[in-house]
C-alpha cells in the first residue's frame, strides 16, 4: 500500500486540502454563535431558543454523519466530501435571507445535513492514506483548520453584524466557504488505499455494533460528547455575560473575544508533537486538567482573568479532541469511517445537548450555573480518560503475553 509521508509535496497538498475543509465546516457551523444575542433582539426570543440556531445544526449533523460514514464505504471518500462542502456553502448563503427565525432554523437544519459529509469521512481518509508515523501531524493540521474556521466564523460574523447586520455577516461566510471548497477539490489527492464495497446494510449495521462492543472506543465516543458539550455551553453564553453588566461590551468587542479560539491552532499542532514524545494518555490527561482549570477561572469577575480562563479551556479542549479523535482511528480495527462517525455523532450530539441544557442553567442560576454544568462534564471526561487508559494498558499486557508465548513455541 502506498502511503502519503510527511515532508513530501503530496503531504503538503493533502494537509492544505484538509485545512480548507476544516475551515469551511467550522466557519459555517459556528458563525451563528456570536449572533445569538442579535437573534434574541430581532426575533424576540430567549437565549435558550436562540441557541437552537446552533443546536439544531449539530444534532442533525450528528445523525447524518452515521449515514454518510457508511455510504462512503461504498461511494468513496473524496466525492462525498466535495459535494458536502459545496452544498453547505450554498445553504449558508441562503440562510442570510431568512425572513424569520423558523425559516432560519430550517436552513440551519439543511446545513447540518450537508456538513455531515465531511467530518464523518475526513478522519477515515487520513487514517487510510497517511503513513501511521505522520498521522499525528496530519490530524493536528486538520484540527488546526477546524480551530481557524471556528475563530474566523465567530469573529467575522460578530464584527460584520455590528456594522452591516447579521444577514451580511452570514452571507460573507458562505461566499468564503465556496472558495475553501474549490481549494479542497483541487488539492486533495484521490484515495489510493480505499476499497469500495457493495451497499449491504446488514453488514454495515453489524460493524457499527461491533465498534460499540469495544469499551475503549465507547469511552472515547462519550469523551467527545463531553468535550464539545462543555465547549458550546461555555461559548454560547459568554456573549450574554460580556454584553451585560458590569462589562457592557459592544458586539464588536465580544466578537473579538472569540479570537481566543485561535489558541486551538497551536494546541492541536503542539499536542501532536507532545504525544509522539510522551504518549497520548499522559498528554490527554494534562489537556483535560487545563480545560477544567480554565473553566474555574471564568468564575472570576475580573475581565482579564475571565478571558485567560477561556484561553486555558480552549487549549485543553482542542488538545483533548485531537488526541481522542485520532485515538479512535487507530483503535478501530475495521470500518474506520464508521468508528469516526460514531465518535463525531456523540461529539456533535454533545454540542446540542450541552448548548441547550446550559441555557436552562443560565436562566435559573446565571453564569455560575453554566460553569457548574461545564465543570461536571469535564470531570466525567477525566473519569473516562482513566477508564480508557486502563483498557489500553490491559490490551498491551495481553499482546505482550501472546508475543511471548508465540516466541516460546
Amino acid at each position: 500500500m502506498s502511503y502519503i509521508q510527511k515532508g513530501t509535496p503530496l503531504f503538503r497538498k493533502t494537509s492544505m486540502a484538509f485545512f480548507a475543509a476544516g475551515f469551511n465546516t467550522f466557519a459555517i457551523l459556528y458563525c451563528v454563535q456570536p449572533l445569538m444575542p442579535e437573534f434574541s433582539k430581532e426575533f424576540s426570543i430567549s437565549p435558550t431558543t436562540a441557541s437552537l440556531s446552533l443546536s439544531v445544526t449539530t444534532i442533525v449533523l450528528a445523525i447524518s454523519m452515521l449515514i454518510f460514514g457508511s455510504l462512503s464505504e461504498v461511494w468513496g471518500r473524496k466525492p462525498i466530501m466535495v459535494i458536502s462542502m459545496l452544498a453547505a456553502s450554498v445553504f449558508c448563503i441562503l440562510t442570510a435571507f431568512s425572513p424569520n427565525f423558523h425559516f432560519l432554523l430550517i436552513l440551519r437544519t439543511l446545513e447540518g445535513i450537508a456538513l455531515a459529509g465531511l467530518p464523518s469521512i475526513a478522519m477515515a481518509y487520513l487514517g487510510e492514506e497517511i503513513e501511521p508515523r505522520s498521522l499525528g501531524a496530519a490530524m493536528g493540521l486538520y484540527i488546526c483548520g477546524n480551530s481557524i474556521g471556528a475563530v474566523f466564523g465567530r469573529v467575522y460574523s460578530g464584527l460584520m453584524s455590528d456594522f452591516f447586520g447579521w444577514h451580511v455577516a452570514i452571507a460573507g461566510i458562505g461566499i468564503i466557504s465556496l472558495v475553501a471548497t474549490l481549494i479542497f477539490w483541487k488539492s486533495l489527492p484521490a484515495s489510493q488505499n480505499f476499497n469500495a464495497r457493495k451497499l449491504q446494510v446488514g453488514k454495515l449495521g453489524k460493524s457499527m455494533v461491533d465498534h460499540l462492543k469495544d469499551p475503549g472506543l465507547v469511552c472515547l465516543f462519550f469523551m467527545g460528547f463531553l468535550l464539545l458539550g462543555s465547549n458550546v455551553a461555555l461559548f454560547n453564553y459568554i456573549a450574554y455575560v460580556l454584553l451585560g453588566k458590569p462589562y457592557s461590551l459592544s458586539q464588536t468587542i465580544v466578537g473579538w473575544i472569540f479570537l481566543i479560539m485561535i489558541i486551538g491552532m497551536f494546541s492541536s499542532v503542539w499536542t501532536g508533537k507532545w504525544v509522539d514524545r510522551h504518549g497520548r494518555q499522559r498528554i490527554l490527561f494534562i489537556n483535560l486538567v487545563l480545560a477544567l482549570v480554565g473553566v474555574a477561572m471564568t468564575l472570576d469577575s475580573h475581565l482579564l482573568v475571565k478571558v485567560l480562563g477561556l484561553g486555558f479551556f480552549t487549549y485543553g479542549f482542542f488538545g483533548s479532541h485531537a488526541i481522542a479523535s485520532s485515538w479512535v482511528g487507530q483503535r478501530a480495527t475495521h470500518d474506520r469511517a464508521q468508528a469516526s462517525s460514531l465518535y463525531l455523532f456523540l461529539y456533535y450530539t454533545g454540542s446540542s445537548v450541552g448548548g441547550t441544557l446550559a441555557g436552562f442553567f443560565w436562566s435559573d442560576f446565571g453564569w455560575g450555573g453554566v460553569i457548574s454544568m461545564t465543570a461536571g462534564f469535564l470531570v466525567m471526561g477525566v473519569m473516562l480518560w482513566a477508564a480508557v487508559s486502563k483498557i489500553a494498558q490491559n490490551g498491551k499486557k495481553v499482546r505482550r503475553h501472546i508475543r511471548s508465548e508465540s516466541m516460546q513455541h
